[in-house]
């Protein structure tokens, strides 16, 4: 893209205060800039006029899940029929990790960080160690993709060649960028955050399918023969990926999709739970939680909404692909966003100062018909790390992985 080019995409979006610096910057910095306004997807910034118009929900009814007393009487033919699929190299796992470590005081990707104590277990590591337990069950190597982002890209990858991919194959392994969505103030205007370089940040786990499209690396799943994709996420350190018996039963049950889920806690636990929404398979949010709807018991006196996600998902890809070009809800969340002012200082807000915009793999399931929720022990699968100390930390994940066997 040339410098006209990028003024006109610019002007168009209302956004020229992008190039106010322009003739300041080195060549270099001057086609780094260029490159990014031609990457940059500026027409989500529309969505800043109204924040919450496009977050209308429908009508909320309970979805049951296959609960565990049904999964282990059912586990021999479930999980032979998952084993026959990796075998045939039906399923592939895709890492969502485009995150960084910040919340946990690092400033290195999240993968990286070390959760370990008498010696280095990283959560990459643990993430890949859960893939290799399939693997020699299968007894052959599960294609992953790891989608990174712009901000910790080579990184991710330089940390894994160091690692020599903690033993995984590496010809199996391939890496794609999250596509970044512009950060803006509260008039939809772009914060820049040098001189060169506009504020953005990732775009939602909800992009990984796209990005992957884009990137070439769903032609790469297809060589392979991969008809579905088991999504997971990065800081969960005990969840069992692209699990033979969770696969089985998924294409047993004839869903398009399927959803790990955990017993919640408590009814208004911070994990959505799964429904029907207009008797389609949803999540919802624990923040929508109404108290109709955190007060609703099933035929068994249990709570109606008593199944959390845990973000692992399997989808079928010809499904992804059929819908992948019909426009996901953007949900435009109020950040906190480092910028530039107008002396070229750098600022770091202490109250949200703009917005975000995210699509969120949870709405991909709302675009299909069915879905099987998957029951699984949290204690056995679920181990977050969000924070660095308290509920869903570093710490209480060390906890569950010491009464799992597992030596840090």
């Amino acid at each position: 893209m040339n410098f006209e080019e990028a003024r006109q995409k610019l002007e168009k979006y209302g956004q020229l205060h992008v190039l106010d610096y322009y003739g300041e910057l080195t060549d270099e910095q001057k086609e780094a800039l260029l490159a990014q306004i031609d990457e940059t997807d500026f027409s989500v910034i529309r969505y800043a006029e109204n924040p919450h118009g496009n977050q209308v929900r429908g009508k909320i009814t309970p979805l049951g899940a296959m609960e565990i007393t049904e999964i282990e009487k059912n586990k021999e033919r479930f999980t032979e029929t998952g084993l026959k699929a990796l075998r045939e190299q039906k399923i592939g796992a895709v890492l969502l990790a485009g995150g960084m470590g910040t919340r946990l005081g690092s400033d290195d990707p999240k993968c990286m960080y070390n959760i370990g104590i008498t010696k280095p277990v990283y959560i990459m590591q643990r993430l890949i160690e859960n893939l290799m337990d399939v693997v020699k069950e299968a007894g052959v190597p599960v294609p992953l993709f790891i989608m990174t982002s712009d901000k910790n890209h080579d990184k991710t990858v330089g940390f894994m060649e160091e690692m020599d991919y903690f033993g995984y194959d590496r010809d199996m392994v391939r890496f794609f960028k999250q596509d970044m969505a512009p950060a803006v103030d509260y008039n939809g205007k772009v914060y820049m955050e040098t001189k060169y370089r506009i504020a953005t940040s990732p775009n939602g786990n909800g992009g990984w399918f796209l990005s992957m499209m884009k990137s070439g690396v769903l032609d790469r799943a297809k060589e392979l023969g991969v008809e579905w994709l088991n999504i997971f996420a990065v800081d969960n350190v005990l969840q069992r990926i692209s699990d033979p018996c969770f696969v089985g039963a998924t294409l047993e049950s004839g869903c398009a999709t399927g959803a790990k889920v955990v017993r919640k806690v408590a009814p208004d636990e911070k994990v959505g739970a799964m429904c029907l929404e207009d008797g389609k398979p949803s999540i919802v949010e624990y923040y929508d939680m109404t108290p109709e709807l955190l007060e609703a018991k099933d035929e068994k006196g249990q709570p109606a909404y008593n199944f959390g996600v845990i973000l692992n998902y399997l989808f079928r890809e010809k499904d992804l692909e059929r819908i992948v070009n019909d426009v996901l809800p953007v949900h435009v969340v109020e950040k906190k966003i480092p910028y530039m002012d107008k002396d070229g200082n750098e600022v770091k807000p202490e109250e949200p100062n703009g917005y975000k915009f995210e699509q969120l793999a949870v709405d991909l399931v709302r675009e299909l018909d069915t879905c099987l929720p998957y029951e699984v022990l949290r204690e056995k699968e679920f181990a977050p790390i969000k924070n660095k100390t308290g509920i869903d930390s570093v710490e209480s994940a060390r906890e569950l992985c010491r009464a799992n066997g597992i030596e840090l």
